[in-house]
């Protein structure tokens, strides 16, 4: 029997392999499909991963494989020596509306420190997938490719899935199957939200006269079109209720039809390489987690690319569940430890719906619409709706409620560049969670006796310590408890219980 099942190999399956792995799991992978998809690579597989996603893999020790991977020759802008960071490069866009870099407000920007990791980056599916799956062999994931789940059961001590003639068990099941997830309708998770309003198209194709096509996005009286940087790859929305059915495939005739109604030009499409359509539905599971079968990424919720946050979101949801499983698949995960999984990446998942569905809002055609629009544009010219936009869409403004009122206490940890060089993110690259300890009298050193390969103490002075005397940082990069420049030992002691479970004798 092995720990935990995963069903699909995609980034969200492959990141939280590796997050099991590095504690010791033994993981079987089960993907359907066999090889790397055309969809995966550059250009239709192009994505961004925010610099919240991006120091995932910084904390793991796969920054630079990942950089490499997507072809990054040049990454970071923050001069260390420095004490406060440099405004991002790299910002987003609200319905296809773009914001200026210029205008974010850098001190409204929560803790944010120079360090390794302060922007997004540009990379392919495939990339992630490479580096992720090269990392998980090193850690001992068994991947088997061209295995489709089937069918499945669950009772008190396992889930058994079915693979073609062969079975699989395992003592936890967690689907990370794609918004089409079969693991999620196995396993009778409810699955509630709103129908599309639209249909959008990306396709790569030649085009006889791309000078018609305006660069970037353009919002028009009948839709949205967006001309990327390749050749031929386009991107289209097309307010019909959701109407074109997925499974048709879109001819030439259809696409240069709605390309043509969306852009408002008689623009000529004289072939199409590959195409594909996705809608604006947007659903959520009520829950994370039926019995020992779990979800995550677009198993758990779907919604349009729109912000192309969906990535992003899965990577929070493989980060969030790894350690609390593996904890629990080793027996020394505190009570409904399991449970805060749900309890904390529902609540984002449900705001990542509402800001997809606030986009398609905005750009359905109509007088109502016109209006929204001018309205959202006059606030993006503004320096606190351009900074709130890019707190949202970079992550920087995520906080879990886990019952403190100090302001750092469920927030992504700043990374620290303490006295000799390192960096926290070089201090987690094992998965355990970290100590760390700001005091002359070093008031923590004897306080982690029982939770010895959990939880690492790091000591020492850091060029900005945001206020703080000590803070204890969970796997995930969170920050389950911070204190004042007198620390309380007890109050840690109390939160290392927690998150980490009573000490071991």
């Amino acid at each position: 029997m092995h720990d935990v099942l995963i069903a699909g190999a995609g980034p969200v399956g492959l990141l939280l392999a590796c997050e099991l792995g590095l504690a010791g799991c033994d993981v079987l992978v089960l993907e359907q499909e066999e090889r790397t998809s055309p969809w995966k690579t550059m250009p239709l597989g192009m994505r961004g991963l925010s610099a919240s996603s991006v120091e995932v893999f910084h904390r793991r020790g796969m920054l630079r494989q990942l950089l490499i991977a997507s072809g990054v020759e040049k990454y970071g802008t923050a001069d260390e020596d420095q004490d406060t960071a440099p405004a991002p490069r790299s910002v987003s866009h609200f319905a296809g509306m773009m914001l200026d870099a210029d205008d974010i407000d850098t001190g409204a920007l929560p803790y944010r420190l120079p360090g390794p990791v302060l922007e997004g980056v540009m990379t392919s599916l495939e990339a992630v997938e490479t580096v992720l799956a090269e990392q998980a062999a090193k850690l001992g994931v068994h991947i088997r490719r061209g295995a489709e789940v089937s069918d499945l059961r669950q009772d008190t001590e396992s889930v058994t899935v079915r693979v073609g003639d062969h079975e699989h068990e395992g003592r936890w099941l967690v689907g990370c199957d794609g918004g089409r997830s079969t693991v999620r309708g196995l396993a009778g998770f409810e699955f509630t939200g709103t129908e599309p309003q639209f249909t959008g198209y990306t396709m790569l194709a030649t085009v006889a006269d791309p000078e018609k096509l305006q660069p970037g996005f353009s919002l028009t009286p009948d839709g949205m079109y967006l001309r990327m940087p390749a050749p031929g790859h386009i991107g289209m929305i097309d307010y019909d209720g959701g109407a074109y059915d997925r499974a048709q495939p879109p001819t030439v005739q259809h696409l240069q039809s709605v390309l043509r109604h969306v852009s408002g030009t008689d623009v000529t499409l004289t072939d199409v390489t590959l195409a594909s359509t996705f809608t604006d539905r947007a659903k959520q599971t009520t829950t994370y987690q039926r019995g020992r079968v779990l979800l995550a990424g677009d198993a758990a919720h779907i919604h349009s690319p729109l912000g192309a946050q969906g990535l992003n979101t899965g990577i929070g949801d493989a980060v969030n569940l790894g350690w609390k499983l593996a904890a629990t698949v080793h027996g020394h995960a505190p009570d409904d430890l399991l449970g805060t999984y749900t309890r904390e990446r529902h609540p984002v998942g449900a705001q990542i719906l509402d800001w997809t569905r606030a986009q398609s809002a905005v750009m359905k055609p109509g007088p109502h619409s016109r209006a929204l629009q001018a309205l959202i544009a006059d606030l993006l010219n503004t320096r606190d709706g351009t900074t709130y936009v890019y707190k949202r869409t970079s992550g920087s403004a995520q906080r879990y409620d886990l019952g403190s009122t100090h302001p750092l206490v469920g927030r992504n940890a700043p990374d620290f560049r303490f006295a000799d060089g390192t960096h926290l993110g070089d201090h987690m690259q094992e998965g355990q969670g970290v100590a760390v300890d700001f005091t002359t009298d070093r008031r923590l050193a004897d306080a982690l006796a029982g939770h010895e390969g959990l939880i690492r103490y790091v000591a020492g002075s850091a060029r900005n310590e945001v206020g703080c005397g000590a803070l204890l940082v969970r796997p995930d990069g969170v920050v389950a408890w911070a204190d004042g420049l007198d620390p309380d030992r007890d109050q840690f002691a109390r939160a290392a219980a927690r998150w980490f479970g009573s000490p071991r004798a």
